[in-house]
């Protein structure tokens, strides 16, 4: 009889919410195997913006606020645990971030989301000020005479996206986790004490999974009675050249990488499965990016990508165990970055303890399956 590799727990992709994972479940004594899939596959773990972002998130949805918002204050503990399992140091900085507006009407419409997630908080989401343009010059020089104002966080933040990856990777090895890349997976198939995960490599029996595989979470996880509709959400993104450091915060649209290049983003394409970017966007992130700070017109753009994003139906993660088989469970997110520290910290231990906690019910998936109100 052909031998069959066996594990404990196997979790389905290697990308930011799957390596926190496993590196969580690892932390917590859990034998852990992953199971990732093709460099060129549609990876958000590679085309993210890096920030640790929670202003004017949660709109409609309090308990998304305040999620964002623990995770963001639990940033500073997963990156001395990822240093000190691995000397990595990811670069994490939280000054705070400005959303920067370009006309008063952007400007009060943000204002009023953030009164209202204030008021559906109760008062306990993230901290922000509105600021006039006076002001926002006084905080940041050298932006556009066309900025009218902006709102100020002191929650957010971002990191080293690149050495977020590769610290989370080096941990994973470090805490013993057997990763396995070119292993993408076809089929699961339930099985009496666990499951068979098989691909063109073979298969893996698993007594317990769980699904972090991206936008391929759609189509796998029906095959163990979860759901994650998921909507198509394409993003695109310039970097230029290094240049002496400028900006020390982050923003919605633009951020300096600790090395000094310079990252330009915030696109939004809602009809487009092409991977190939497109030069319109391009110009229209390019011509905002230098209203907001002029100096950026004298600097090269070296590169550009685009990447889809994992995004619900409704933009909230899905954290959810399977009914029918308990032994599975998923994440689905799209704020890959900021909610690592969830993951890793919090969402990966109760995994390996067996139980969702009861804060994470409202991201379950029925939501989107429950009987509307008319």
């Amino acid at each position: 009889m052909a031998f069959v590799d066996e594990c404990e727990m196997a979790v389905v992709g290697g990308g930011l919410v799957g390596a926190a994972l496993a590196w969580g479940l690892a932390r917590s004594g859990i034998q852990t195997m992953v199971l990732d899939g093709e460099d060129l596959d549609l990876r958000a773990s590679r085309a993210n913006f890096a920030l640790v972002w929670v202003q004017g998130k949660g709109l409609g949805a309090p308990h998304y606020a305040l999620w964002s918002k623990a995770s963001a204050e639990r940033w500073p503990e997963l990156a001395a645990a990822l240093a000190g399992d691995t000397g990595i140091d990811v670069s994490l900085s939280q000054r705070g971030a400005f959303s920067f507006a370009l006309s008063r009407c952007e400007l009060d419409a943000w204002r009023i989301e953030l009164e209202t997630i204030a008021e559906q908080t109760r008062g306990a989401a993230a901290p922000y000020e509105v600021l006039g343009a006076d002001e926002t010059r006084e905080r940041v020089p050298g932006l556009g005479r066309d900025v009218v104002g902006s709102i100020y966080s002191p929650t957010d933040g971002h990191v080293n996206s690149l050495r977020l990856f590769r610290a989370l990777h080096v941990g994973m090895k470090a805490r013993g986790v057997n990763y396995r890349a070119h292993h993408g997976v076809k089929n699961i198939e339930p099985i009496k004490d666990g499951f068979r995960l098989i691909g063109s490599w073979g298969e893996v029996h698993a007594r317990r999974i769980v699904l972090a595989a991206g936008l391929d979470n759609e189509r796998l996880a029906p095959m163990v009675g979860l759901s994650a509709p998921l909507k198509r959400s394409k993003g695109q993104i310039l970097v230029t050249e290094k240049c002496a450091p400028f900006f020390d915060y982050a923003s919605t649209t633009i951020r300096q990488a600790d090395e000094g290049g310079v990252m330009i983003g915030d696109s939004e394409e809602t009809h487009s499965s092409a991977i190939a970017t497109n030069q319109d966007i391009s110009a229209v992130l390019a011509h905002r990016a230098i209203r907001v700070f002029p100096a950026l017109a004298d600097v090269n753009v070296v590169r550009s990508w685009t990447g889809f994003r994992v995004k619900t139906m409704d933009g909230l993660p899905i954290y959810e165990q399977s009914a029918t088989h308990p032994a599975a469970f998923i994440a689905v997110c799209h704020s890959g970055v900021t909610l690592a520290a969830n993951h890793a910290l919090v969402v990966a231990p109760q995994i390996a303890a067996g139980r969702l906690a009861a804060e994470l019910s409202p991201f379950h998936s029925w939501r989107f399956h429950a009987p509307q109100n008319s």
